[in-house]
């Protein structure tokens, strides 16, 4: 890990306590919860490692590093963010600038089931809408958020490409076309907790 992940979650840790301390207590889950976190702090594997080693010095090696970072870890963790600035030697504030800019990299971690809707033009005019609405409503959870139960994200996509079937979303890439609002709770049973 480098020594700027190191020291951020340290100082996190110490503001924590630092604040329980100061407010009587009222904050301790806090502390606790980021005690936690800190405990969680994932690092780059010896094969990503390697990976960026092979990509270091080839132009465009920063969107295939991203890539890869997902692929393994399902989004990219803020601290594998720091890993891959030092290790290709790219600013922080660049390896941002593409994870916010392109809508394919998540920076926090996806549920164990990805719904996407589908609001391209045809879905959208044929109810892609309503699916969103009523997806929302089923499982507590709003677009681009995971449920409480970490079981399912919800994504608004721009378009499937499966126009012939609007309205039309993907649970883990399996498509369900020619939808209506009332099919979706059978198609959310389905995925849920397997």
């Amino acid at each position: 890990m480098s020594r700027r992940g190191i020291h951020g979650a340290g100082w996190r840790m110490r503001q924590a306590c630092r604040t329980a301390r100061f407010s009587g207590g009222r904050t301790l889950s806090i502390a606790k919860k980021q005690v936690a976190a800190v405990e969680e702090i994932q690092t780059l594997t010896p094969e990503l490692k390697s990976f960026i080693a092979e990509w270091k010095d080839q132009p465009g090696n920063l969107i295939m590093v991203l890539h890869r970072v997902q692929q393994h870890f399902g989004y990219v963790p803020r601290e594998i963010a720091f890993e891959v600035a030092d290790l290709l030697g790219t600013p922080l504030a660049k390896i941002y600038g593409v994870i916010t800019f392109y809508h394919f990299f998540k920076m926090t971690k996806p549920g164990k089931h990805t719904i996407a809707v589908c609001m391209g033009t045809a879905c959208y005019l044929k109810g892609g809408q309503q699916l969103l609405d009523e997806l929302e409503a089923l499982l507590g959870a709003k677009a681009d958020e995971v449920t409480d139960d970490g079981e399912f994200s919800i994504t608004a996509v721009r378009c499937i490409g499966c126009c012939g079937l609007a309205p039309v979303l993907t649970v883990d890439g399996e498509v369900y076309g020619n939808l209506k609002p009332d099919q979706l709770a059978g198609i959310v049973a389905k995925y849920r907790g397997k």
